[in-house]
């Protein structure tokens, strides 16, 4: 089995993480991966590293309708016998063309629960043969919006636990963000984008670092709203205790020394971080939207409140602060279910068994 992967996103986090697990997963398999991103992206230099084929190309956004072009001529002269697109940065609608023009099914992974109209569900998925969405929140967004249930499969995301098992000496954490040595840390790793939540959040600090002398808060990440949430947390005079501290490629080195995880965001497919963070034996406040609930568990792993309501936010992040043991008992029962539920081994084979389905429906 040959597969062609589709992923357009330039860093290595969130879903292209996911893809480079998948491909290693399916090497193992003995499945053939063939990668098309954008040049000199990270998932592209991680795919090549594992000795798999990479086809870098220029991608101008999501009007370049060259892309289908290009993919038709890749399945054709590779003999790619299945199109994986894992990426909605307008490669979705390309990918689905472009296989469809060289004659061989797609499959499109969906990793965001925002609706989309009926119009787009039947033009964009009749191109193809299943969509992968990683949790069960995101199948019933597109249920509601009209896809048929049979058209859709339940994958969820997943992320290697000991990865993220054995952090850096808390001294050389604290000495790589300069933290004073009671630094009670309270971390968020998303994009840097409106619908994670961050200004909803940098409203709820001024009250908690005040009663909190010891609280320092770390934004790793990056995004278009990085300009405006500095700017926002300068204006809020907090900008000795809240950095941005951008992405950071040895975040499973870093993420263990968090006291807490946060996640306010609007809208989420399931969060990557949030298993990772589980995995990390680290509790987790995050907003009760699209998939998190299903890695996080009220009261049990950590706690979840209700979307853009910044006093239930506030009130979270200062029962945890508040309250070591129940830190503790939370994180360590995030390792339990990041163990049991979220293994790639799972993931793995559940993308494979939809490979074999849509071939053997042929």
């Amino acid at each position: 089995m040959r597969v062609l992967h589709i992923e357009m996103g330039k860093h290595l986090y969130g879903g292209a993480r996911q893809l480079a697990y998948l491909i290693e997963g399916l090497n193992s398999q003995g499945v053939e991966s063939i990668l098309l991103a954008p040049a000199k992206s990270g998932i592209a230099q991680k795919i090549s590293s594992l000795g798999n084929k990479v086809i870098e190309v220029s991608y101008s956004g999501d009007l370049d309708f060259r892309l289908a072009l290009r993919i038709k001529s890749i399945v054709t002269q590779d003999g790619v016998d299945l199109v994986h697109v894992h990426s909605r940065r307008g490669a979705d609608v390309w990918g689905g063309l472009g296989a469809k023009w060289a004659g061989v099914p797609a499959i499109l992974s969906r990793r965001v629960d925002n609706p989309e109209g009926a119009i787009s569900i039947r033009q964009k998925y009749g191109l193809f043969a299943q969509v992968i969405c990683i949790s069960e929140g995101i199948k019933k967004v597109l249920i509601k919006n009209g896809l048929t249930p049979d058209k859709i499969v339940c994958v969820r995301s997943a992320f290697i636990a000991s990865d993220s098992q054995n952090p850096i000496d808390r001294s050389e954490f604290l000495l790589r963000f300069n933290l004073p040595p009671d630094a009670l840390v309270v971390g968020v790793v998303a994009q840097l984008i409106p619908r994670k939540g961050h200004s909803l959040l940098l409203d709820c600090l001024p009250e908690l670092l005040a009663k909190y002398p010891g609280m320092q808060i770390l934004f790793f990440g990056e995004g278009a709203e990085k300009v405006a949430l500095q700017q926002k947390i300068d204006a809020l005079n907090i900008a000795s205790r809240v950095q941005l501290v951008g992405f950071h490629h040895d975040l499973n080195k870093l993420i263990g020394r968090l006291d807490m995880l946060v996640h306010p965001a609007y809208a989420e497919g399931l969060g990557v971080s949030l298993i990772q963070a589980a995995a990390a034996s680290v509790p987790i406040v995050a907003s009760r939207v699209g998939g998190i609930p299903e890695i996080v568990r009220d009261q049990e792993n950590g706690l979840l409140v209700a979307p853009d309501d910044g006093a239930a936010l506030a009130s979270a992040i200062d029962h945890l602060a508040g309250d070591k043991d129940l830190r503790k008992r939370l994180g360590n029962r995030g390792k339990q279910i990041a163990e049991k539920e979220f293994s790639v081994e799972v993931m793995v084979q559940g993308n494979l068994d939809v490979y074999r389905k849509v071939l053997g429906n042929l």
